[in-house]
This record gives C-alpha cells, sequence and structure tokens, in this order.
C-alpha cells in the first residue's frame, strides 16, 4: 500500500470510520533537472532571503499574508491547528445525491480511503454497500492543507474513493468563451453525430501515453550513445479551412473503412483511428472541398486549347 498522505475518520451520521487516505493515482511523467550548457553543471533552486541574501532552510522558513505593501501578518502552524474546524479530523458526510447531477469540471484530485484497522473494517462496507445500492455519491467535507475542502465519495470495484472538489465560486464561467451566431444545417449535425457513433468505444481503457514511450526511447538512445529514433509519422496539417461537410463524411468512411466495414453504410462503431486512417480522411476531405470543374467550363477550356482552321486565300 502507498505511504498514507492523511489518516482520520469518516463521519456517517452516528457511525466514525477509521481510515488512511492513499493516492488513487501515480505520476509516470518523466522529469528533467536544469544543467548549466557550457559545463552541464546542475542549476537548482535556493530559496534566498530578499533582505539578507541568504540562502534559508525549510525550518527558517514561516507562513504570512501579505495585507499591505510592506506589512505581512505572520502565521504560525500552531495557530493554524488551533481553528476551529470541525473537519479537522474527519470526513463529514453532509448529503447524498445522485452522481449523474455532479459536474466534472468542480472535481479535482482522487484519493482511495483504506480501512485503519479491524475495527473499521465493517462500518467501511456498510457504506460502501449503502452507496451501491442506493447509485448515490456522498458529498463531504473535509479540512486538508489548512483549508476546508468539498469532497465525493463514490465506490470504486472494493473499495472507497474520496474525490476532491472545488466550491462553486472557483469554477469560472464559460458564457463568454461560447462562439456567438452560428449556423447549422441539420444535415451538418446529424452527420456529426453518425461520426461520434462510428468512433463509440465501450471504454477508454485501451489509450497509452505515446509521448512518454518516445521520449523513454530518445533518452535510452542518448544514455547509449546509439542514433536518435526516427520520428514517427506526422499528422496532419491543421488550421486548414475546408468543407465541414466534406470533412465530416470523409471522416464516417474512414472510420467504417478502418473496423472492415463497407464504406456508405448507415450504422457503424468503431475503436480508436489509426494516424493513417486520419490521414486519409483528411485528404479526403481536401478533395472533396475543392470545387469541382463543371462540364461546360471543361468545353470551353477544350475549344481554347484547339487550333484555329485557316482560311485559304
Amino acid at each position: 500500500m502507498p505511504r498514507p498522505l492523511w489518516t482520520g475518520a469518516i463521519s456517517f451520521g452516528l457511525v466514525t470510520i477509521p481510515i488512511k487516505v492513499v493516492s488513487a493515482t501515480e505520476n509516470h511523467a518523466i522529469s528533467f533537472h536544469q544543467y548549466h550548457l557550457q559545463d552541464m553543471g546542475r542549476v537548482r533552486t535556493r530559496k534566498v532571503c530578499e533582505l539578507d541574501g541568504e540562502v534559508l532552510s525549510q525550518d527558517e522558513i514561516g507562513k504570512g499574508y501579505e495585507v499591505a505593501k510592506d506589512r505581512t501578518v505572520p502565521v504560525t502552524d500552531k495557530e493554524l491547528d488551533r481553528m476551529p474546524l470541525p473537519t479537522a479530523k474527519a470526513i463529514e458526510i453532509v448529503a447524498f445525491v445522485d452522481a449523474g447531477g455532479v459536474d466534472p469540471v468542480r472535481i479535482s484530485d482522487s484519493y482511495y480511503l483504506a480501512v485503519d484497522g479491524q475495527v473499521a473494517a465493517k462500518p467501511y462496507a456498510l457504506l460502501r454497500k449503502a452507496l451501491e445500492r442506493s447509485e448515490k455519491v456522498a458529498v463531504a467535507k473535509f479540512a486538508w492543507h489548512n483549508r476546508e475542502r468539498l469532497g465525493l465519495l463514490r465506490v470504486r470495484d472494493d473499495a472507497i474513493v474520496l474525490q476532491a472538489m472545488r466550491w462553486p465560486d472557483e469554477i469560472r464561467s464559460p458564457e463568454s468563451l461560447a462562439p456567438r451566431d452560428v449556423e447549422l444545417d441539420e444535415g451538418e449535425i446529424e452527420r456529426a453525430v453518425q461520426l461520434t457513433d462510428s468512433m463509440a468505444l465501450d471504454g477508454i481503457s485501451g489509450f497509452k501515453d505515446r509521448y512518454r514511450e518516445a521520449l523513454e526511447e530518445l533518452i535510452a538512445a542518448k544514455s547509449e550513445g546509439k542514433e536518435l529514433p526516427e520520428p514517427r509519422e506526422g499528422e496532419e496539417e491543421t488550421g486548414k479551412v475546408m468543407d465541414l461537410m466534406a470533412a465530416l463524411n470523409a471522416s464516417v468512411e474512414a472510420a467504417r473503412e478502418s473496423r472492415g466495414e463497407e464504406v456508405g453504410g448507415e450504422h457503424a462503431t468503431v475503436h480508436e483511428m489509426k494516424s493513417g486512417t486520419r490521414k486519409r480522411a483528411t485528404k479526403k476531405a481536401a478533395e472533396s472541398a475543392k470545387p469541382a470543374k463543371s462540364a461546360d467550363s471543361g468545353k470551353k477550356s477544350a475549344k481554347k486549347a484547339a487550333p484555329r482552321k485557316r482560311t485559304a486565300s
């Protein structure tokens, strides 16, 4: 089990469930150090006092809030610990709601709640079963990092997950971001719906971080003195304006083609499209977007190209 990040209890009515909070996710991102290009000396970040220029250790650093310019109010950890927070050592359930009624934008981090001792096993299982049968999630308050937070408790397999949430006033309104005065043809909408159907999946567990894999190959090649891997086949260019309906039609056909289904059918579902298929779809869309030459224009061109007949003098 990962190292617990926090220990406390779930307050469920008159029921108390001792728990340990452990991270539900792992960070597999590759991190870099900063180096001096000239001699490859390590560049580090140091905490320096602005007044005397001294490098400080962690035990020499305190917290403070700047209430005005050149005026800071110091706040100690002891004062923060004495704050009257009823949720300081408890995750207090305050309500139960339908899972579909929670805006996903408000969810930030996820943590597993593990039982802390055998005494917690039965009430933990009781809460889990209650959440499963009611098909609801629990809204809870808890204190973490010197602030009270809002969270959700939901079931994942046999464990209870705590999902930290942002408060309503922390979510920006998207009102000014939506495009204005856009006219959509009903045929375009129907074709877009067909595209979503043709690209439908049963789940998202099959996706991988391709960038991290390529980065690992690059680092391995450089560390072993080998030739750097060739760049992978690039994606199609973006930013080009093309006929929307032509792009939708080509995308639907490419999705069906990648599934091995007959192009032109009415219904299809598809797994993730490969990059080569996407490129063919873009090429088809671009060709479809070009204005077609009419038969009359072809005749006119032919007439212009035909040599003139000479008349006898």
